[in-house]
């Protein structure tokens, strides 16, 4: 469920890595980031407040320059690694302005998968420049959830939607209601409308949220009944399949159906090729148990 910006840097790992890059989340939803920096105000040099004020104050600054600053930019990272549509986005802003944006983006997408937070804190940066561009919101919003921050991630993918009218990240952010303990807010955000035009990647994590959150609510048969729904046995090797059926064989066996779910991880092996899930450790695991033989010994 990445960002086009995301999209973009995923590319430019791969090629230098020679190696897809990893699954998106989705399936286990992963808080409001912070707004325009405020500069210091003129005269804070004057002394001391009342109450040790001063001091607060200094220490807020301290972090919303922090904030601004963002993390040290990788040597190496222009900016001009974005995709032109991409660039075009920024371009209302002044040059050397949209530069910096750019490259925080960049420098955010590289590290998203192996350290979220510190991509997080680019897209920070990124923001606290622009925060009136969609563009960036949503790669805020994108970030915020890679690492966890789903009260922030749901208020940025919800002021990129009013921005320019975006879906493609309704089932982001109805993960990010799951995650916050409120399934049924993600169930209303699955029968949006809007869902039916998603693009077949998208449609499968939205039903993957939509079971998580009947299994939320102790609705086990009507999750099964969500993902029997789903194109569980399209015979694309694509990761969206590869996770609904995931999803489906680890919900089988929530619901007592072992050998029904010993043979969806095993559909499930069939076609993940690049191993984004574990249904092959799964697969030994419940072979082992129907032989009765010990768990090995760590």
């Amino acid at each position: 469920m990445a960002t086009d910006v995301y999209r973009q840097i995923e590319e430019i790992v791969m090629a230098n890595q020679g190696r897809p890059s990893g699954p998106s989340r989705g399936g286990d939803g992963r808080r409001d980031a912070r707004g325009d920096r405020r500069s210091a105000p003129r005269g804070s040099e004057r002394g001391p407040a009342p109450g040790g004020r001063a001091r607060e104050d200094r220490g807020s600054r301290t972090v919303d320059q922090a904030t601004y600053d963002g993390p040290p930019i990788p040597e190496g990272v222009t900016g001009k690694e974005l995709d032109r549509a991409v660039a075009q986005q920024l371009r209302g802003l002044p040059e050397k302005l949209a530069a910096r944006v750019a490259r925080h983006l960049v420098a955010a997408g590289l590290v998203l998968e192996s350290d979220p937070e510190t991509a997080y804190q680019h897209t920070l940066a990124a923001r606290a420049r622009a925060a009136r561009i969609a563009l960036v919101r949503e790669a805020c919003g994108e970030a915020a959830y890679a690492a966890g921050h789903f009260a922030e991630a749901l208020a940025e993918l919800r002021a990129a939607r009013r921005m320019n009218g975006g879906t493609e990240h309704l089932p982001v952010m109805a993960d990010c209601e799951r995650a916050l303990g409120r399934p049924d807010r993600a169930l209303t955000m699955a029968r949006n409308p809007s869902v039916a035009g998603l693009e077949p990647s998208l449609k499968a994590e939205m039903t993957i949220v939509e079971a998580g959150a009947r299994r939320d609510l102790g609705e086990l048969d009507a999750a099964l009944r969500t993902l029997e729904n789903a194109p569980l046995r399209s015979r694309l090797r694509e990761p969206w399949v590869v996770r609904l059926r995931y999803a489906y064989a680890d919900t089988l066996l929530a619901a007592g159906r072992r050998d029904d779910a010993l043979e969806w991880f095993h559909r499930t092996v069939g076609v993940d090729g690049e191993e984004i899930t574990d249904a092959a450790d799964r697969v030994l695991e419940l072979e082992r148990r129907a032989s009765g033989e010990p768990a090995p010994q760590e």
